[in-house]
């Protein structure tokens, strides 16, 4: 584990069982110097993607169109932005990691010539070929912005210092004196991590954390990105992408140049006009402050955004957290955050409410905190580390059904559709519940002591709902491509609606945050019949009715429901 937290292999080091509590720390680690969140770092459970391939399966029948890959890029981190290298699928996600690391040695990386397949890449390839198959399409991580301390370019430099080939690539600050005792050499670590150093941005202008601004790469830099980019898009280099991936999910996005992206943009659309380019563009100051990804989004750089700038809003009014939200006021900010969008970037962002950076969605619903604040369980002992109670489970069920049924393109953090719950990174990617795994019931807290034992099971009551959500999106033609019209907001009952329209197709989605029935009335709402779709729990819809002015429904407390007007 050279170049990846916590920086060694811990004396009797073994893989971890998948199913084991998640706290409870291994022999090996309780001889280990470090709190829990520092050694569980040094974990691997032995996944790859043979196991990927077994679960196709499940994902096309749980209804999904897209899988995105966190980085599957050679790297010896558990996180893997850590690259070793870009050109190569991490070895041990293969069958042969000792014969891909004879091929990878074997290879010139400036040449492209000179790259092979290793059996890691052809099981890639063979995944990809799996998922197109299913009518699915395949989306990887990747960052340009910095590299591992393990990879080959940056390993050079540390031992060539001014004489290395690759001495421009990187952001370096200072090099080593040979001719002092000190090692005055020092360069820019993303965010000061030294683990990642970072590659050299050129012709730069306008720099502010948290913005975007104009520059490029290091030109051979940028060369060598865009040749591992044309070898994952069209890997037999026939000029057909459709053995290759669909798109990049680009990392870290706001800390590379402008220049680099348009340029990016224009490469990728070259090799696949219909290829996707999704940009992480988050904080401008945390825990606050969100970016402003337009500037992404003028059609010359991304085509989508992970669009936390929806969920921070839609969690404090579904959850009642981070001070709460109330109707109208969540009608006033998203409409802000969608203001400037075209229909059709509108329903390209990624709404997402949760990933491999943040808290669960259920745990971030049980605790009530702002967005991702104190939400790490290191050292925090306050935070609820358990299945959600009945309110906060019914509060997720209608968010999930607002995610659904609003703009843009919902997102699953796998093991969500699951019910798992879990803090803050790292803890929000324990290994996934699957139910031919005795996975142990939870006991140990994250400082080592134990408390009462939860189940750790699969919620399949959790999973059929969000399988008849996707199947319901699907089918729907206005929830994929219509536009949405607030049509109800009444702050002092707590209940909210809003259409759904394309042509003739219209659908009401209706809720109730109160904690009694509401009734809510639509008298200029021109219907002749309905017929609910979907319900977040099995009584939300206690009265509907048409009357003589319109619509009448009766929601039970915290419920929503989404009706098919005729």
């Amino acid at each position: 584990m050279a170049g990846s937290y916590p920086g060694f292999v811990p004396s009797g080091w073994k893989i971890t069982p998948w199913g084991q509590d998640w706290y409870e720390q291994e022999s090996w680690a309780k001889k280990t110097d470090g709190d829990f969140h520092k050694i569980v770092a040094a974990r691997r459970y032995g996944g790859d993607l043979e196991g990927v391939l077994k679960k196709l399966d499940y994902l096309q029948g749980l209804g999904i169109t897209a899988i995105y890959f966190n980085p599957l890029n050679d790297a010896p981190s558990l996180h893997k932005y850590d690259a070793r290298n870009y050109r190569h699928i991490d070895r041990n996600f293969g069958p042969d990691p000792i014969g891909d690391n004879t091929i990878i040695n074997n290879e010139d990386p400036l040449n492209p010539a000179t790259w092979s397949w290793t059996s890691a890449d052809r099981l890639f390839l063979r995944t990809i070929n799996e998922i197109h198959r299913r009518k699915m399409r395949v989306i990887i991580d990747v960052s340009w912005n910095h590299t591992g301390n393990t990879f080959w370019a940056w390993k050079d430099v540390v031992k060539n210092q001014t004489e290395s080939r690759f001495r421009e690539w990187y952001d370096i600050i200072s090099f080593d004196d040979p001719k002092t005792p000190q090692n005055e050499f020092q360069f820019e670590g993303w965010l000061g991590v030294k683990t990642l150093p970072e590659l050299k941005k050129v012709n730069v202008s306008g720099k502010r954390r948290g913005h975007v601004f104009e520059g490029d790469l290091h030109p051979e830099v940028k060369a060598h990105i865009f040749n591992v980019t044309r070898r994952w898009m069209d890997p037999n280099d026939d000029g057909d992408p459709k053995d290759g991936v669909d798109g990049f999910r680009l990392d870290v996005a706001a800390h590379v140049p402008l220049g680099f992206w348009r340029d990016y943009r224009k490469f990728v659309r070259r090799i696949n006009p219909d290829a996707l380019l999704l940009g992480e563009a988050w904080w401008t100051k945390w825990p606050d402050t969100l970016m402003d990804p337009r500037p992404f989004l003028q059609g010359d750089t991304f085509d989508s955004v992970m669009h936390y700038q929806w969920y921070k809003p839609a969690r404090q009014l579904f959850a009642d957290a981070g001070g709460g939200m109330k109707p109208s006021e969540f009608i006033a900010k998203i409409k802000n955050v969608y203001t400037g969008y075209s229909p059709a970037q509108s329903q390209s962002l990624m709404n997402l409410v949760a990933s491999h950076d943040s808290p669960r969605l259920s745990t971030s619903f049980l605790n009530k905190q702002k967005y991702k604040f104190k939400m790490g369980a290191r050292g925090n002992q306050e935070l609820k580390l358990g299945p959600p109670d009945k309110t906060t489970t019914s509060q997720i069920r209608m968010m999930l059904l607002h995610q659904f049924t609003y703009l843009s393109a919902p997102h699953i953090w796998n093991g969500d559709e699951l019910g798992m719950w879990g803090a803050d990174d790292p803890d929000c990617r324990k290994p996934l519940l699957w139910e031919n795994i005795d996975h142990q019931p939870q006991v140990f807290a994250p400082d080592g002591s134990q408390r009462k034992a939860i189940a750790v099971t699969p919620n399949q009551e959790q999973f059929n709902y969000q399988k008849k959500l996707i199947a319901l999106r699907k089918g729907r033609l206005e929830w994929t491509r219509g536009t949405a019209q607030f049509v109800h907001a009444n702050d002092e009952k707590l209940t909210l609606s809003y259409l759904r329209i394309l042509g003739s197709h219209r659908s009401l989605i209706a809720f109730n945050f109160s904690n009694k029935p509401q009734i809510l009335s639509f008298d200029d709402l021109s219907i002749s019949t309905f017929n609910l779709l979907v319900a977040s729990r099995p009584e939300a819809l206690l009265l509907g009715k048409i009357e003589s002015r319109g619509l009448r429904l009766k929601l039970a407390p915290f419920s929503g429901v989404a009706l098919h007007l005729n």
